[in-house]
């Protein structure tokens, strides 16, 4: 998604679409991604978990985009594109509307090993990534993002709600209790647990009217989630009449936003 400011800048790739990472980054993404690769484990999906031994990511180094796009390619014709640190919603929703995932080529501060309001590259692939080999998912994220090419501004922030509770931070039932989708969710070790486990977290059935009906915040642990019965309820947004239902959601009404003052950041 796209945000206003940031403190990062994007690392360039050179004539061969090669990131050039230190030694203290592929450092840091070992720290990251050996320990979330344990924290995930009965927490996330299995359409996940199946997704990240397709890919199979290195762990001592950051992966470059054109590898890791290899893997997806074959999967579900996705591949990474890698981007600066920022992008505008207009370039967010034509990549996401020809199959190409923005990865922003930074990777967090060790200071903000924990919690980054941005998406860096380890949020990118290790959050996403795993989910696009899925083809309900590969084809939902497809068709939201050409919907929201053609969207107005009013809507494309109505559209955003969804992205937000779905694949930034949707839970799904499974025969196993509920699991995690979200790569928001799952690019975080405290969100893994809290979004589980945190008795004051609200965990509701997914109704499309009330995600987009609900507001949100970027910089605390989100204080309610939406539960998916299962990734056919994501082929049968596809098929839904997403514009009507903005537009009903408009008509309703926002809900209050006040309970979000109250929401705990990592």
């Amino acid at each position: 998604m796209s945000y206003k400011h940031t403190s990062y800048v994007a690392k360039p790739t050179d004539e061969n679409g090669i990131v050039h990472y230190t030694d203290a980054e592929n450092a840091l993404w070992n720290t990251l991604i050996v320990r979330q690769n344990k924290i995930v484990q009965k927490r996330a999906c299995d359409e996940y978990l199946h997704g990240l031994e397709v890919l199979n990511l290195p762990l001592d180094r950051i992966p470059q985009c054109n590898e890791v796009s290899s893997a997806l390619h074959k999967a579900t014709g996705w591949v990474l594109e890698p981007v600066s640190a920022l992008i505008p919603f207009e370039r967010f929703f034509e990549l996401l509307a020809n199959r190409r995932f923005p990865a922003a080529t930074f990777i967090r501060k060790p200071e903000e090993l924990d919690y980054l309001q941005e998406p860096d590259i380890f949020h990118e692939i290790f959050g996403h990534c795993p989910l696009l080999t899925n083809p309900a998912y590969a084809d939902f994220t497809h068709t939201y993002g050409q919907l929201g090419l053609k969207a107005n501004k009013e809507d494309r922030a109505m559209l955003a709600k969804l992205y937000w509770f779905t694949i930034e931070f949707g839970l799904l039932k499974t025969t196993v209790g509920v699991r995690i989708y979200g790569g928001g969710i799952l690019s975080s070790a405290n969100e893994t647990v809290s979004c589980l486990e945190n008795p004051a977290a609200l965990r509701k059935p997914f109704d499309l009217i009330e995600v987009l009906r609900t507001p949100y915040r970027i910089d605390i642990v989100q204080p309610i989630y939406f539960i998916l019965e299962s990734f056919d309820i994501l082929y049968e947004l596809i098929k839904t009449d997403l514009m009507g239902a903005i537009n009903l959601a408009r008509t309703l009404g926002i809900h209050d936003s006040s309970y979000l003052n109250e929401g705990n950041s990592e």
